[in-house]
């Protein structure tokens, strides 16, 4: 990665109309109603900007979307990067970088999610307070990193305070239940086993998934505020585990994203 290709990224998305966003937004798995809610559209998609990765998972569809929400200018990541499609941290987090060269001031996240801790319940919503790291890797373990920022990041509050009490109060405001937990993100594509259940209970996830931290590390890379919300689409009881259900999955992301969106969107409001 060079400075070189984020300017030939961010000067495309300039010519097609993506002027000075103030907040970005990435959009999980079965998470893409927020793109209703933007208005006066822009649509970039993925394949035709200089640069970037392509999404290969099928329900990731792998655009860029510029618009308003609540009155804001916003550039939405509909369809992120992961590591089991074979990408390397530097092509999961390249987005996030150029949200930033065009002029983002604040991210927020969402993903799907397991619920290892069991007082949670499917179709919740968990407001990310700290991360473990179990991917293997770093989206800074790269030669030229100091080009772009410090290479030793502070990671001692990687989720920005002002951000995540905005959410729990927006949640309070709405009635909506935002519990609160430790993220663990692993590589997959593989679920885990009871025994690796077992094992991320006892470091202290609350749930489990496979993204948000490679970005949330760029974001504090790059001192970008960021918040992130989980939809917590399984619970994961290593004494009652059930086959993986992929239709079921989504289908809970989607029934619980009107909570997620209306958060985000009060949130914005009062940015």
């Amino acid at each position: 990665m060079t400075q070189k290709q984020l300017d030939k990224s961010a000067a495309f998305l300039r010519g097609k109309g993506f002027e000075a966003p103030e907040i970005g937004i990435v959009l999980g798995t079965g998470l893409g109603r927020m793109v209703a809610e933007i208005e006066q559209q822009t649509v970039a998609h993925y394949h035709n900007i200089p640069y970037f990765p392509l999404a290969t998972v099928e329900f990731h569809s792998g655009k860029l979307i510029y618009g308003e929400i609540a009155g804001k200018k916003v550039v939405v990541m509909q369809g992120r990067f992961h590591l089991y499609e074979g990408y390397e941290f530097k092509d999961i987090t390249y987005p996030i970088r150029v949200m930033r060269e065009l002029g983002i001031k604040k991210l927020l996240i969402s993903n799907a999610a397991g619920a290892i801790n069991l007082g949670f319940k499917k179709g919740d919503l968990m407001l990310i307070d700290d991360h473990i790291n179990l991917q293997g890797g770093s989206p800074l373990a790269f030669k030229n990193v100091a080009e772009f920022g410090e290479r030793f990041v502070d990671m001692s509050k990687p989720y920005d305070s002002d951000l995540c009490k905005a959410l729990e109060t927006a949640a309070d405001e709405e009635d909506i239940v935002l519990r609160k937990g430790v993220y663990a993100s692993v590589v997959g594509p593989q679920l885990e086993t009871r025994a690796e259940y077992r094992m991320l209970k006892t470091l202290g996830a609350d749930a489990v998934g496979m993204s948000t931290v490679p970005e949330v590390i760029v974001a504090n890379h790059l001192k970008l505020p960021v918040a992130a919300v989980s939809v917590l689409t399984d619970e994961c009881d290593p004494d009652n585990l059930e086959p993986i259900n992929v239709a079921e999955i989504l289908e809970i992301a989607a029934a619980a994203e009107p909570r997620l969106v209306k958060l985000f969107k009060k949130v914005i409001a009062a940015m």
